[in-house]
């Protein structure tokens, strides 16, 4: 969905709208103002509650901790965010919501989308009897080498 408004001129609020529409999420004053954050450049996102709650509060909207994770939940049950869950402590929302594997730098914390030109998951585990495998999550821990 983003990647058709990369690089074009298009206001963030006009982008936050049609991205909340096609999920058919109600755009309230802050759902608006907090998919501008995550998505009104047109470029996908990987963010943590924490410092999408520091944006808003730099910025110009004013909300709580609960209202980001609320909201970001709502996103994430629309189908617009997916939750990249990194440790027991962290978590991030991605707004690249097709399967894809993922890089976390240990030395800064981000997480980043992995390139995926000859990536192939093969041979997994068959899932226990009644159920299904519904998602397969790869995250890629990476460290700089010691020279």
């Amino acid at each position: 969905m983003l990647d058709k408004f990369e690089n074009k001129n298009i206001e963030p609020n006009k982008i936050a709208n049609q991205w909340l529409s096609k999920a058919r999420v109600k755009p309230t004053k802050q759902r608006v103002k907090i998919a501008e954050y995550l998505v009104g450049n047109g470029k996908h996102k990987h963010i943590t509650a924490e410092q999408l709650f520091d944006l808003c509060r730099a910025g110009d909207i004013n909300v709580s901790l609960a209202t980001v994770y609320n909201t970001l939940h709502c996103f994430c049950s629309a189908g617009l965010l997916s939750e990249v869950i990194v440790d027991a402590n962290r978590k991030f929302f991605c707004t690249r919501v097709d399967d894809h594997p993922h890089f976390f730098w240990e030395d800064t914390g981000e997480l980043t989308d992995a390139k995926i030109d000859n990536f192939q998951i093969k041979n997994l585990p068959q899932a226990p009897k009644g159920s299904k495998i519904s998602k397969v999550d790869i995250i890629i821990r990476l460290s700089k080498e010691i020279e």
